[in-house]
């Protein structure tokens, strides 16, 4: 990996830490230490079948903040909760609530890469009202804690 290291740098001292972010993440480099969960991204697949699951995915998408139980979301897609799990899991690959934690890591990713909000902040805005559990969460999904990940990942437009 020597090589990739050498062109890291290159980059760097050229183009600068937002183009060596850039890089790195789309050819999925670690440019510190490896570990490729920093860059992988949540993109449910919305290419099956099933109408009522890919309703509620489309309105989970806009809507993180919301109560997304699975009591509530089978209320909203008029099913029991037995039969919304069932159909999810099936439909996604994913239960409901592992579903719902991916998409809310992933909603505050993007919030650390492109906002100045406190970690606070972001956890209310993706629907989380106890930051610790966010930050637990966070790190297990990304092997980052956010303020690590903003970091690592903040995109600064001012260069």
């Amino acid at each position: 990996m020597a090589w990739v290291d050498l062109g890291v740098q290159l980059v760097g001292r050229w183009m600068g830490p937002s183009v060596v972010s850039r890089i790195c993440r789309q050819m999925l480099i670690d440019p510190t230490g490896r570990e490729q969960r920093n860059y992988r991204s949540f993109r449910p697949g919305l290419s099956h079948n099933d109408q009522p699951v890919r309703a509620l995915q489309l309105w989970m998408e806009g809507n993180a903040d919301s109560d997304l139980s699975v009591k509530a979301l089978a209320g909203r897609a008029n099913l029991s909760m037995r039969t919304l799990q069932r159909r999810f899991t099936s439909n996604t690959g994913l239960s409901v609530n592992q579903y719902v934690q991916e998409l809310r890591v992933e909603k505050a990713k993007g919030m650390l890469e492109l906002t100045e909000m406190t970690v606070s902040e972001i956890c209310w805005r993706v629907g989380y009202h106890d930051l610790s559990a966010f930050n637990r969460l966070f790190k297990s999904v990304t092997g980052l804690s956010a303020g690590e990940y903003r970091r690592r990942f903040k995109i600064n437009y001012a260069q």
